[in-house]
Formats: C-alpha cells, sequence, structure tokens
C-alpha cells in the first residue's frame, strides 16, 4: 500500500531537544492548542536551515509562510497576538508591564545559573546555590496568586515551567518553606499543555 505523503505544516519551530528558551515557546504554542511541526536541532549540529532563517544561528526559530522570527520573547508574544485565545497576557497595562519585567528579571537573573550548572565546572555549584536561594527568596511571589502574579496562566508562567521542571536534573531541592514554589509547578506540570510541550529528552528529567 503506498502511504501518501506527509502534509507539511505552515508553522515550523526549529528547537532543542532540551533547553528552556525552546521549550518555553512549545509551551505557549500547546497552550494555544496551535499545530506546527517540529523540527528538533541537536546542540552543536549544524542546520542549515536554522542558519539560513537565523543570523544568530540559535534556536527556537519559528517560520509561518512568509514571516520568519527567532528570539523566544518575540516568538512568545508574537503566538500570543497571532492566536488570541486562550489569551497569555492581561488587558490591563499595568498587569501586563508587571508580568513583562517579572520575566525579565527571570531571563537575566535566574537563567544565565542555569547555563552555568548545566556546563559544569567550578562555576556549576556556586551558581546552583544562587539559584535555589534567588527561588526561596521568590516564595511570597509565588503565593500571590495561583499562577504568577495572575490568576490565569500567562506568558510568565510558560518561562518559569520549564525551569522548575529541571530543577531535580540541576540537583536543587526546595526546602519545606518553599512548598510553594513546589506546588506553583506542580499545578503547570499537571496541564495537558504541559505534557504535550516536552520532548522525549525533557521527560526523561523526572523519569
Amino acid at each position: 500500500m503506498v502511504q501518501s505523503p506527509r502534509i507539511r505544516s505552515t508553522l515550523v519551530l526549529y528547537t532543542a531537544p532540551d533547553d528552556i528558551q525552546c521549550h518555553r515557546t512549545r509551551l505557549v504554542l500547546a497552550a494555544k492548542g496551535v499545530g506546527y511541526d517540529r523540527e528538533i536541532v541537536n546542540p552543536g549540529q549544524s542546520n542549515p536551515d536554522v542558519s539560513e532563517l537565523n543570523p544568530y544561528g540559535t534556536t527556537p526559530v519559528l517560520s509561518e509562510r512568509e514571516i520568519t522570527l527567532y528570539g523566544a520573547g518575540v516568538i512568545c508574544e508574537y503566538l500570543d497576538e497571532r492566536y488570541p485565545h486562550p489569551p497569555l497576557m492581561p488587558v490591563d497595562p499595568h498587569a501586563r508591564a508587571r508580568l513583562r519585567l517579572a520575566m525579565m528579571r527571570v531571563e537575566r537573573d535566574w537563567l544565565p545559573l542555569t547555563v552555568a550548572i548545566t556546563e559544569g565546572g567550578r562555576n556549576a555549584e556556586t551558581a546552583r546555590k544562587y539559584l535555589r536561594e534567588a527561588l526561596i527568596a521568590s516564595v511570597d511571589l509565588f503565593k500571590a496568586a495561583r499562577f504568577l502574579l495572575s490568576s490565569e496562566v500567562s506568558l510568565a508562567d510558560c518561562l518559569v515551567a520549564p525551569l522548575l521542571w529541571r530543577l531535580p536534573a540541576y540537583g536543587i531541592d526546595l526546602p519545606r518553606s518553599a512548598s510553594a514554589v513546589n506546588d506553583y509547578g506542580e499545578r503547570l506540570f499537571a496541564s495537558h499543555g504541559f505534557a504535550r510541550s516536552m520532548t522525549l529528552v525533557e521527560r526523561s528529567l523526572r523519569e
């Protein structure tokens, strides 16, 4: 029996198999229920499509018909506007600004620590200590609402959830006093969208 050729989606995401920023974009796509083709680009692997589409040669890269986007923040905001339901940012300008500030702090203060942990070496243990302390110091932030500064899932949650998912792989165990952080993470991990967003590599991080 001759199989029909696979029809390629008009939306293609080039993504690493285990990367917080790539996972973030996949989580937004899953939350939106948008169908797309997932092209896995392994670290250190030369991919001519990515090199052609993104002058920095990094993932994630989103390609949709006449537009190509790179940079996780740019991609996520585009997806939220391009596919408005469900919305992943509040309508109120003040609330949107607060969430954007929270995301900026995570990207500038926390994500560099995860890179240092992943790379290993003599700085890894210090980075692990600082990230653990930063999460403990942020307990009130996770207690303030059901999700990050909001009663509904937002783009900020799509950034933080992939980081929290990786804590066991980073060797970080939070104390009971920070149970609000773990509870927040479990609420997000339990969603069907989070399950759909993961690669096989990411699933294995907690197996």
